[in-house]
């Protein structure tokens, strides 16, 4: 058995496209479920959903590619050829090494953000209770942590980063001159809006407030920072109050939407508002932007602020992709060895059953009084007619000449290993 990863990201698809297909944790379980009823010959099955990518990890082989192709572009509500557009497909060694590049922060839109390891974690547990994960994929899945951890330690890729946060908090330095004087509303109590805080917070705006769906939730994110907290059903009425506005939920449809935002123009007399969406699919209903006092920002157009240029970065990257193709080349040859492993249970079968026929025949020998040397001797033979019998009959019945020899190296590599010349001590 192989793996094959199947998935589609920032720069294979655009965000409209990628929202159709982001799963939020509570909804992975059942649709890894649904997908290994629907694929029978899948046993192990894991799903990597962010907002920059949603990656299909199957151990099985390539012969289900098209049937998982087909799934989840139902899933997604969009044709098959829709999604093979936009969507990429990887085996045994490349998937390793596209999981691995991941893992280590080399496939993000920020270079090194370390996000996406938690991320890709979480994946895996919720794969592990929905028993889906399998042997392969666990192997997989482990040695990209490993990999990744080394990445970190080894190389300065993750300190040629500038984070989502900071991106969005140097676009709002750069329209309004002092956000000290600014009132920011967080839509949302996740890790991404925790971590856009901790930006923003550095910058002791004029207020903070934390809207969520849970107030106790929003609560508790809202009391580190000095922030209040307010349910999601009000944000309508209170838009207004905000010059900026992050947002990132789970919610399957857009929360702000057109007319609300026209509404808190209007109330501030046209004072400019500055708007993230940092949801996939969208918090923000994308007609938001045409309105003249908006600035509104996805997490595609945050992408031109994360750069991080020099040979420092580029050397960085080269370090770790040489970690990263050694880590591959060791998952590879497990993966090759384990496909070995069905072989080799049947070879010791067979060598078992053989040794329990031949030590019952011997015991019946010896029950009727035969001499232990012949019954020994009869034991040897017996076992060693059976593991030659098949090696004998192949040789045979080659009738090409070709074929024939290159049976014959076959069988003096695994039987002949062993000079038929006595120890040069024994010589003398």
């Amino acid at each position: 058995m192989s793996v094959f990863a199947l998935g589609l990201n920032h720069t294979t698809a655009p965000l409209d496209l990628r929202g159709r297909f982001a799963f939020s944790a509570e909804q992975l379980a059942p649709t890894l479920r649904g997908f290994r009823e629907r694929l029978q010959r899948a046993s192990e099955v894991a799903i990597v959903s962010t907002c920059n990518r949603t990656e299909l990890y199957v151990g099985a082989n390539r012969g289900l590619v098209t049937p998982a192709v087909d799934w989840l572009a139902g899933v997604g509500g969009v044709s098959p050829q829709t999604l093979r557009e936009h969507a990429y497909v990887l085996e045994g060694g490349a998937a390793a090494r596209h999981a691995f590049r991941v893992a280590s922060g080399l496939d993000s839109m920020v270079l090194g953000e370390p996000q996406i390891l938690g991320q890709l974690k979480q994946a895996v547990r919720e794969a592990e209770t929905a028993g889906t994960l399998g042997g392969s994929l666990h192997q997989m899945f482990q040695r990209s942590f490993a990999v990744a951890k080394e990445v970190r330690s080894s190389t300065e890729i993750g300190s040629h980063s500038i984070s989502m946060a900071a991106a969005a908090v140097r676009l709002a330095s750069q329209l309004f001159e002092d956000l000290r004087e600014n009132k920011v509303l967080f839509v949302g109590a996740g890790e991404m809006i925790d971590l856009v805080a901790t930006h923003f917070a550095a910058r002791h705006p004029r207020a903070m407030a934390v809207a969520n769906r849970t107030l106790e939730r929003g609560e508790k994110l809202a009391g580190r920072f000095g922030a209040e907290a307010m349910r999601l059903a009000d944000l309508p009425s209170r838009l207004a109050e905000f010059d900026i506005v992050i947002s990132c939920t789970a919610s399957t449809l857009p929360i702000i939407g057109l007319g609300a935002v026209e509404r808190a123009l209007k109330q501030r007399k046209h004072r400019p508002i500055f708007m993230v969406d940092l949801a996939v699919p969208r918090d923000i209903e994308p007609e938001v932007a045409r309105l003249s006092d908006v600035y509104l920002y996805t997490v595609d157009d945050l992408s031109t602020l994360v750069q991080s240029a020099g040979e420092k970065r580029q050397a960085a990257v080269e370090q770790a992709e040489a970690i990263i193709e050694t880590g591959v080349q060791s998952f590879v040859h497990w993966l090759d060895q384990r496909g070995s492993v069905p072989l080799i249970q049947a070879l010791q079968t067979q060598a078992d059953d053989w040794r329990a026929i031949e030590i019952a025949r011997a015991r019946k020998m010896l029950a009727k009084g035969d001499n232990v040397e012949a019954v020994l001797e009869a034991l040897s033979r017996g076992l060693t007619q059976k593991m030659l019998h098949g090696t004998m009959a192949e040789l045979n019945a080659a009738a090409d000449g070709d074929q024939r020899a290159q049976l014959a190296q076959t069988v003096s590599r695994l039987f002949l290993r062993q000079s038929a010349r006595p120890p040069v001590d024994d010589q003398r």
